[in-house]
């Protein structure tokens, strides 16, 4: 049950406390007042969508929080989630939204208990709290796919469990099928494939690709080959240059030689030039041994016609391999194991048509008769649906109506082989028909009031309507506002309305109104203006301000009439009250 509401910056609400209680929780005003504001915050609070139009113009941040109080159902979701309970009274959902300074939304967190949760884990304590319930879920619950969806949630877990083996048989033998049918289709194609994947595995195998550097190896030979001569010349004028110089010229190592010995005597007077010694010393045997290296590098180079052909050879060999196959030797490489993969697959390596067909046939029986179980589970859940819904719309003035889920058999899919259509007919002696097409305005409001009753009821301790009576008037608003009473019996009822039948059987009533106030200094936001429009809800706990509201309601003044047909409401109300006895403690 919601039994507390904090806004902060939320579209025009500036600052908001709210406190609800057990029962009919009731909020009126004007149209256009910001009655849909509240539920929106409520909405935020679990979860709900959030765009950068939710924060206050001229702030950056925004905060709703809802208050529920804690049920052992939402107990154990808590400790399954490893979210501490601040006491064993209350759950807190808040969300916490900002933008930047362009005003473009830039964060979103929800947290319960003070702990940062996401989406999927709101979603899910979300179910356990509230349900809500606006007229314009009439477009949603006319589609065929939806009213499928409710009818698997009323049938419960069982069924729920049974769509998901259904579901998994689906694609089991899905898969079966494409296999099977890919087979058959590249069946006559199979030889010439064959015969292609052969020639080009002659000529890959031919070509011995083992080693995926080779071609850069083989290059890196070519060049060297090719420049013998000059490698060998000028290999010996580095040799000359470090290590020993046949001109008169002194080579590298000699100069480091003086210059070590140099030091060695200087070390003597200074010690401090030992590090300097050692880098010398160090730079000298490093010249050395690449004197030693780069003169056997040079005597080690000959001259090799036939191995030079012989590379060039192999190098315009594996190019035209990589023309064909490649761009690059490693990629050749990899087709010719894709070649031999595929024709081993081609050669019977993969299962025949008949293995594939057999499979096929057994997976197909399986889904059947995984579908057969669903349907069956649908027919029970609709029965009961049926009865259960029938006897909800009987208190809204509507005794004669008939209701129907009709349940079609249709070839398998991942959901199942039934297409669920709700049939309707409000009237004595009219024949069924899709919902949509049968119902008025006023019959549709008291259709889904009944249909949320028969899902919720003893699921979630809150319910939530939003102008649930839109469109009806008279007797219709009358058994509408009984009806919203008898359930708020067994949980609570939070209720927008613009109906005086509706309002005056409320146990807590709201009046939502807008206001221009003085803005606070540095809260102009670049406007010419000083004034800006808030939200401002009262709690009208007094028997004349509740007149007063009202006969707004009914007549749209206060005029004496109003009144007397305002109080005549409330006193009819009480009467009901107490024909009822105590309430149920939620």
């Amino acid at each position: 049950m919601l039994i507390g509401l904090r806004i902060e910056n939320f579209a025009l609400i500036d600052r908001l406390e709210l406190a609800f209680g057990a029962g009919l929780n009731v909020l009126t005003g004007e149209t256009g007042a910001g009655k849909s504001i509240i539920l929106d915050a409520i909405d935020a609070a679990l979860g709900g969508k959030v765009t950068s139009r939710s924060i206050r113009t001229g702030s950056q941040r925004a905060v709703v929080e809802a208050t529920f109080r804690l049920s052992s159902q939402v107990a154990e979701w808590l400790n399954q989630e490893e979210i501490d309970l601040l006491d064993d009274y209350a759950v807190v959902c808040s969300r916490e939204m900002s933008t930047n300074q362009e005003g473009i939304l830039r964060s979103s967190r929800s947290r319960i208990n003070g702990v940062l949760v996401n989406r999927q884990q709101m979603e899910q304590l979300r179910s356990r709290l509230i349900e809500i319930t606006a007229q314009g879920q009439t477009v949603q619950i006319g589609q065929t796919a939806i009213q499928r969806e409710y009818l698997d949630s009323f049938g419960g877990v069982n069924l729920i469990e049974q769509r998901q083996k259904v579901s998994a048989a689906f694609q089991s033998c899905s898969g079966a099928l494409a296999a099977l049918e890919n087979r058959r289709q590249s069946e006559q194609m199979r030889l010439q494939k064959l015969d292609l994947l052969e020639f080009q595995l002659r000529e890959l195998s031919a070509a011995k690709l083992n080693d995926p550097d080779e071609l850069e190896s083989l290059e890196q030979e070519r060049s060297r080959l090719a420049h013998v001569v000059e490698l060998q010349k000028q290999s010996y004028q580095v040799y000359q240059a470090l290590y020993q110089n046949d001109a008169d010229a002194q080579a590298a190592a000699d100069i480091l030689g003086e210059a070590e010995a140099t030091l060695i005597d200087m070390v003597i007077y200074d010690s401090s030039l030992q590090p300097i010694l050692d880098m010398v010393s160090a730079a000298l045997a490093q010249v050395a041994e690449a004197g030693r290296q780069i003169n056997t590098y040079g005597e080690s180079l000959e001259a090799d016609p036939e191995r030079l052909e012989s590379v060039e050879q192999r190098i315009r060999q594996l190019k035209q391999i990589c023309r064909k196959y490649g761009p690059t030797l490693p990629e050749a490489i990899a087709y010719q194991q894709g070649v031999e993969a595929e024709l081993q697959e081609l050669k019977g390596g993969g299962q025949s048509l008949e293995t594939l067909e057999k499979i096929y046939q057994e997976k197909k029986v399986i889904l059947q008769e995984c579908c057969q179980t669903l349907t069956e589970l649908r027919l029970t859940a609709a029965r009961k649906l049926e009865e259960r819904l029938i006897e909800q719309l009987k208190p809204l003035a509507m005794e004669k109506v008939k209701f129907q889920v009709e349940i079609t058999r249709i070839s398998p899919t991942a959901n199942g082989a039934d297409k669920i259509i709700f049939l309707f007919s409000p009237n004595p002696g009219e024949p069924l028909h899709p919902l949509t097409e049968t119902a008025s305005g006023g019959e549709m409001s008291r259709f889904l009031l009944a249909f949320k009753t028969c899902f919720s009821m003893g699921l979630v301790g809150t319910l939530i309507f939003d102008e649930i009576d839109v469109g009806v008037s008279g007797r219709v608003a009358a058994a509408i506002a009984q009806k919203l009473h008898q359930i708020s019996h067994y949980q609570q009822v939070l209720c927008v309305t613009h109906q005086p039948l509706v309002a005056a059987m409320a146990d807590r009533h709201f009046r939502v109104d807008k206001q221009v106030i003085d803005t606070p200094k540095g809260e102009k936001n670049g406007q010419a203006t000083d004034f800006r429009t808030v939200v401002r809800v009262s709690y009208l706990d007094s028997h004349s301000t509740r007149s007063q509201e009202l006969a707004q309601l009914a007549g749209g003044d206060s005029a004496t009439e109003a009144i007397a047909f305002a109080e005549s409401l409330i006193a009819e109300a009480d009467l009901k009250r107490k024909d009822k006895g105590s309430r149920y403690n939620l």
